[in-house]
């Protein structure tokens, strides 16, 4: 797949055929050949013909299924220019020395809208016990008005959200008008920021002991993997309802398999670690109180598009000499996943 005009900038896609169609309709590479001429390599891993066509290329776009990028691919005087990442993580993405070099920008805000829907709908599934409806009404049990429980309603709780960055904030946003009490855990936030979307900043253990409802919402780090450990998890109220839209990584998944043993807990995983996707003989898969998805938060035909259009819309930035937008520093780098 090639656009070729000599007298433009080269681009080179780095995406696997589907996830070419996915990230670039017709439209979008319209767009891109405005600016620039394209041509698109498949293979994902670091190969001679691979650095044959990167020594050539003045900007790189990437996907998740890139090839992971180290600045001596690029070849002895390197040409590339711009990495415009079609993602939110970069981190996994390149090696560290290629941002003291090349202008890497990624397009993590379509993703945040999609995130918090789906910690919103499994947040509603589990308080409004739809999985245990669904199974009943399947078994053939009849219930009939009398019947009322208790805590089936999310408003007048306090829900917890670790992490208020751009999907956490996008959560904020969605749960306003549900008349919730959010607490909000996240270190490199401010009081002043969470106020102004409606929550308030709390302490990590104060938010565990007093939510009924905790979402994760937090890149992982060094700093913040396992953050959710044994301690942690056994400081959550009795009956509580654990989210994970964010990573696995981010909870002690042994410490979390002991607890969800006991029945305490109820969990909504869309990530798991070390193992993803999960095994057909994991344990979640046979927990009656596991909620899973497989990692498609983010999924949807939709948002990769829109994600491949923000990707290309930095690379007309670029290519007319204006002011880029999602330029990831490396300062932004120990806050990032």
């Amino acid at each position: 797949m090639e656009n070729a005009r000599p007298d433009r900038p080269r681009v080179l896609v780095l995406a696997s055929d589907v996830l070419f169609l996915h990230f670039f309709p017709d439209d979008v590479l319209a767009r891109l050949s405005q600016v620039a001429q394209w041509s698109q390599f498949a293979g994902r891993d670091d190969s001679p013909q691979l650095r044959e066509v990167l020594a050539q290329a003045d900007v790189l776009m990437t996907t998740w299924h890139s090839p992971f990028l180290r600045m001596g691919m690029l070849g002895t005087r390197p040409r590339v220019r711009l990495i415009a990442h079609c993602g939110g993580e970069v981190k996994s993405r390149v090696e560290d020395e290629i941002f003291n070099h090349i202008i890497v920008t990624n397009a993590a805000e379509p993703m945040a809208s999609p995130v918090a829907e789906m910690a919103m709908a499994l947040m509603l599934t589990l308080v409004r016990r739809l999985p245990d409806y669904n199974a009943e009404m399947r078994a053939g049990v009849v219930k009939t008005n009398e019947y009322v429980s208790c805590g089936e309603t999310v408003r007048g709780r306090k829900v917890g959200l670790i992490g208020f960055g751009r999907i956490g904030r996008a959560f904020a946003q969605l749960i306003e008008p549900f008349g919730v009490e959010l607490l909000v855990s996240d270190p490199y936030c401010t009081a002043e920021t969470v106020g102004t979307h409606g929550g308030r900043l709390s302490d990590l253990d104060e938010l565990l002991r007093s939510c009924s409802v905790v979402v994760l919402a937090a890149g992982l780090t060094p700093e913040s993997r396992n953050l959710l450990d044994q301690r942690r998890l056994g400081s959550i109220k009795d009956g509580a309802y654990l989210i994970n839209v964010a990573r696995g990584g981010l909870v002690d998944m042994d410490a979390l398999l002991a607890e969800l043993r006991t029945g305490r807990l109820t969990a909504a995983l869309d990530v798991t670690d070390p193992s993803e996707p999960l095994s057909p003989d994991h344990e979640l898969r046979r927990l009656p109180n596991v909620l899973l998805t497989p990692h498609i938060a983010a999924g949807g035909i939709e948002m990769r598009q829109a994600m491949g259009a923000v990707a290309v819309e930095e690379v007309v930035h670029f290519c007319k000499g204006e002011q880029l937008q999602n330029v990831v520093t490396r300062d932004m780098l120990a806050m990032m996943t």
